[in-house]
């Protein structure tokens, strides 16, 4: 189920800071009450192997992101004690060590089963006579941008061996500030600084003859 153009749904997880400290996170307040833009990126597990390297490109680009007013936030279904060995161990050992963006522990599954990105199937079962739950239960690489207004205007998911291009949600986020302040639509490969159109036909036109 497609959630683009939809509101992030009002739920509030666990979650933990870089410190340590227990958090109650609700992302659609993150955007609204501070008004800002919200990326949120699922992983899977914790302690697994594509997994750090993706929480390590979200912290090097987090100046790039707060430059653009945009909150970083991590998840998976793991608990918060797991989260905070996983952020204690070296980076060089496998860890996480030096992330400093919050991790929210959905092990309720509450919204990630809201937003419909949980490797899981109920099943009948004919020996039990009843429904099993088929999969790993653990999210998918999910990505959601969300502005200022609790909208989601980007959702993406991508199967687990598969790893993100941290600059693309870069990209994304500059499109959709460009089109917030002027107003204009943003082509293929469109880049901040490079010209955008407006959304009629002729603009098009004069784009596409020149590009």
């Amino acid at each position: 189920m497609a959630l683009v153009g939809k509101q992030f749904p009002n739920i509030t997880v666990d979650a933990i800071s870089e410190m340590g400290d227990n958090l109650r996170i609700n992302v659609l307040e993150e955007a609204t009450k501070n008004n800002k833009k919200v990326l949120l990126f699922w992983y899977p597990k914790d302690f697994t192997f594509v997994c750090p390297t993706e929480l390590h490109a979200f912290q090097a680009a987090l100046p790039e992101f707060e430059k653009r007013n945009t909150i970083v936030i991590g998840a998976s279904c793991d608990t918060n004690e797991v989260h905070f060995a996983w952020l204690n161990t070296p980076k060089n050992n496998g860890g996480i060590e030096g992330v400093t963006y919050p991790l929210l522990a959905d092990t309720t599954r509450n919204l990630s089963a809201a937003l419909d990105i949980l490797d899981a199937e109920w099943v009948y079962n004919e020996e039990l006579n009843d429904e099993i739950l088929e999969g790993s239960n653990v999210t998918f690489r999910a990505t959601y941008l969300i502005d200022e207004t609790g909208k989601i205007f980007h959702e993406s998911v991508n199967d687990m061996p598969l790893g993100r291009n941290v600059n693309e949600y870069l990209r994304m986020v500059d499109a959709y500030t460009h089109i917030q302040t002027k107003g204009e639509v943003c082509p293929a490969n469109w880049e901040a600084g490079k010209e955008a159109m407006n959304a009629d036909r002729l603009s098009t036109a004069a784009y596409l003859s020149q590009n």
